[in-house]
């Protein structure tokens, strides 16, 4: 009798055009801290989140080198700083539907929101993992490549980080420097989201959230920056 949990390894084996000789570290990989966890011996996630994080900047890192030869070192950093950012990883997780596979102690509509979107990103980076453990770095380059090549050439991509932008629009409009300020802090120790708003003199100010005091930082920047059209929202 084939079990619910081969079945849904199977579907997502199909997915993603890679089949596994093992489903251990996938198994992991699939599980999040609310749904299991022994003191000495952790069962989720979290320590392949590490290891794929590192696979994924090296894998895209080639790409970039192969794809843009005439490209300097800070375009190929943008580039690269954008593609495997959270957001990046939440949109190609989404476009998977990799919630569906992920074993939670909550429901999948809350897996869905966008305060979970940081969890869909870390198990991406962890679903790489699984595959870089089970059939090296050739089979976690071809899975990186197959959903990562389209998102090469985004105009985003090479990009500067909003917190740049808006200093230097800042300063040019003469709203002086940003300020930011951290108003919330919300989830557990391991999974905080930070709320943070961006002040500036003379220019209403904008709010954003992120798993990092950075990323929400980065979220607020970039709120003032399509709201008063020096980014497009469309690349933002």
């Amino acid at each position: 009798m084939v079990s619910p949990r081969s079945t849904r390894f199977e579907a997502l084996e199909d997915l993603i055009g890679y089949r596994f000789t093992s489903h251990e570290h996938l198994g992991k990989a699939l599980t999040h801290a609310s749904a299991t966890r022994t003191k000495d011996q952790p069962t989720d996630y979290e320590r392949l989140e590490f290891l794929g994080d590192r696979v994924l900047g090296l894998c895209v890192a080639d790409l970039l080198f192969r794809t843009f030869p005439q490209a300097s070192e800070g375009e190929l950093s943008l580039r690269l700083n954008a593609l495997v950012s959270g957001d990046a990883c939440a949109e190609i997780a989404d476009a998977l539907g990799l919630h569906q596979f992920i074993r939670s102690g909550n429901d999948l509509k809350y897996l869905q929101s966008k305060r979970m979107k940081s969890v869909r990103a870390d198990v991406l980076e962890s679903l790489i993992a699984s595959i870089f453990l089970d059939g090296g770095l050739d089979a976690a380059h071809a899975f990186v490549e197959r959903f990562w090549s389209k998102r090469l050439h985004h105009d985003n991509a090479a990009r500067r980080d909003s917190k740049t932008a808006l200093q230097e629009w800042a300063h040019s409009g003469g709203f002086g420097t940003p300020k930011y300020e951290i108003t919330g802090r919300d989830g557990p120790d391991h999974e905080p989201v930070f709320t943070v708003k961006v002040i500036l003199s003379g220019c209403e100010g904008a709010t954003g959230t992120g798993r990092s005091k950075r990323s929400a930082e980065q979220e607020a920047a970039e709120e003032i920056l399509i709201r008063e059209g020096v980014w497009s929202e469309a690349n933002g």
